[in-house]
C-alpha cells in the first residue's frame, strides 16, 4: 500500500521469506539451484544439459548447491535437504553438497530409486577423483535413471576390497608378522606416534578390529554386530583407506536398518531401535564432517554402538535378552573390543579413571609402558586424543563414549563442530 507518511510503498501483513522458502520457490521454477558463490562450478550450459537429463529420471530430482558453512545458514546436508523438502512440499530426490567439501550426497523421500547408493558410488569411485562437478552430478543422475546405483556401489566396494587384498598378498602387513588368533599382527608391535603415527593408525588400526563379542551366535546368525575384523581397503594414504572403510560401514549399517522391523508394541525394543537410528545419523554426520583419523575412528565407534543397539532391539522384539554392549579400546578405538577394565591415572593428574581397553593396551599400562594411543593434531602438534581440550573435542570429552554415555546425543546436537 502507498503511505503519504513515508512516500513509498509499504507491505502490511508480509514477512521476508525464509532461506528454505526461497530455495523452494527457486526449485519450482527449475530443478537446479546454484548459489551465486559456487556458480562457476556449474556453468549454465552444463546446467541446461543436466536439466534435460533430470527430465528422464523416474522420480523428481532436485539439485541444491549451496555452501555448507559451520555457523552459517546451512551447516548440515541433512538439515538442508530436510528443510527444502518440507518447504517444497513435494517428494523426490534431493542432491546437495555433503558436509565435507564438494562431495555430493543424495536423500530421497517417497520412493527408493537407490539415490543414496548412487551418490556414494560416485563419491568412492577412483575413476571420478578430480572429475568436474557437472560430470559427477551427471553420473549420479545416470545411475538413478538406470536403477543401478546399488549395483554400482557394490562394484566400487568390490574394487576397493580387491585392492586391499592385493596389498595384503604383496606384503601389506608389517614385515615378519602373521596374524594371531585375534586377527592382530605382531603381538607387541609398537606403532610410531606423531604425524606419521596418525597415518599408521589409519593403516594398521583397521586390522585390529573385532575379537570377543557377547552373543557370538546371534552375530553369526543375523550379521548385526560389526564384523570381528575390518581390514584396510586401498593402497592410498592411511587416512584415505580409513575414510573409505568408514564410508562402507556406515552404508552397510544403513542397509541393515532399512531391512529391520521392530514391533511397535514393545516399548523397550522401540527405544533400542531409536538409539540405533540416532547412532546411524550421528555416524553419517561425523563421516561427512570428518577432518582426520580421530573423527573417522569416531565414525566406527558410533556404528559399533548403533549395531549393538540394533542387535538388542531385534533380540528383545523376539522375546530374548538385550545383547550386552562392549565398548572399543579407550586408548585407540581402532584396536577393537575393550576386553579388559583397568584403573588408569592420566599423566599430570591425581584422578584415577576406570576405563576399558584392549588386552595389549592393558598390558602396557600394567607394565608401566605407554599404550599405543590414538593421536590428534592440536595447535600444530600431535597429542593423545584425550589430552585435547574437552571444549574443542567431543572425543576427549567423552573418551569415545566411555567417560560419558551421551556421545550420540552430543554429536547430533552439533558438538562435533567444536573440533578444530
Amino acid at each position: 500500500m502507498w503511505t503519504e507518511r513515508t512516500g513509498r510503498i509499504e507491505r502490511t501483513g508480509w514477512t521476508e521469506p525464509s532461506p528454505g522458502q526461497r530455495l523452494a520457490a527457486a526449485l519450482r521454477r527449475s530443478p537446479i539451484y546454484v548459489d551465486p558463490s559456487v556458480a562457476s562450478a556449474l556453468p549454465r550450459a552444463e546446467r541446461r544439459r543436466l536439466i534435460a537429463k533430470i527430465a528422464e529420471a523416474p522420480a523428481p530430482v532436485f539439485v541444491v548447491l549451496v555452501p555448507l558453512v559451520e555457523g552459517g545458514t546451512w551447516s548440515d546436508a541433512d538439515q538442508l535437504a530436510t528443510v527444502v523438502h518440507d518447504r517444497l512440499g513435494r517428494d523426490g530426490i534431493f542432491i546437495t553438497f555433503g558436509d565435507r567439501g564438494t562431495d555430493l550426497v543424495a536423500r530421497e523421500w517417497g520412493g527408493d530409486h537407490q539415490a543414496r547408493d548412487a551418490a556414494w558410488a560416485v563419491r568412492l569411485d577412483r575413476a571420478m577423483d578430480g572429475a568436474p562437478l557437472a560430470d559427477r552430478l551427471s553420473r549420479i543422475v545416470d545411475l538413478i535413471i538406470s536403477g543401478t546405483g546399488t549395483r554400482e556401489y557394490e562394484r566400487v566396494s568390490a574394487e576397493i576390497d580387491a585392492r586391499a587384498r592385493r596389498r595384503r598378498e604383496s606384503g601389506g602387513a608389517p614385515p615378519g608378522t602373521a596374524p594371531d588368533d585375534d586377527g592382530h599382527y605382531g603381538g607387541g608391535l609398537a606403532l610410531p606416534l606423531g604425524a606419521a603415527g596418525l597415518a599408521a593408525a589409519g593403516v594398521a588400526g583397521l586390522v585390529l578390529w573385532r575379537r570377543r563379542r557377547m552373543a557370538a551366535a546371534l552375530r553369526d546368525a543375523d550379521g548385526l554386530l560389526l564384523p570381528r575384523t575390518v581390514f584396510a581397503t586401498a593402497s592410498r594414504a592411511g587416512e584415505d583407506r580409513l575414510r573409505e572403510q568408514a564410508s562402507r560401514e556406515v552404508l552397510a549399517f544403513g542397509e541393515l536398518l532399512d531391512d529391520s522391523a521392530v514391533p511397535a508394541s514393545d516399548e523397550r525394543a522401540r527405544a533400542l531401535m531409536t538409539r540405533a537410528l540416532d547412532a546411524y545419523q550421528a555416524a553419517g554426520k561425523t563421516l561427512d564432517a570428518a577432518r582426520g583419523v580421530p573423527d573417522l575412528a569416531g565414525v566406527l565407534v558410533l556404528v559399533d554402538q548403533g549395531r549393538d543397539a540394533l542387535a538388542s532391539a531385534r533380540s528383545v522384539a523376539k522375546g530374548g535378552p538385550e545383547i550386552p554392549a562392549m565398548p572399543l579400546c579407550f586408548f585407540n578405538p581402532l584396536h577393537g573390543d575393550a576386553t579388559t577394565g583397568i584403573d588408569w591415572r592420566p599423566l599430570g593428574t591425581r584422578r584415577r579413571l576406570r576405563v576399558k581397553t584392549c588386552r595389549e593396551c592393558a598390558r602396557a599400562v600394567r607394565d608401566k609402558r605407554t599404550p599405543d594411543v590414538l593421536m590428534d593434531a592440536r595447535s600444530g602438534r600431535d597429542v593423545p586424543y584425550y589430552e585435547a581440550d574437552p571444549a574443542q573435542s567431543v572425543w576427549a570429552e567423552t573418551g569415545y563414549g566411555q567417560l560419558r554415555d551421551d556421545l550420540v546425543h552430543r554429536v547430533l546436537r552439533g558438538d562435533l563442530n567444536r573440533n578444530a
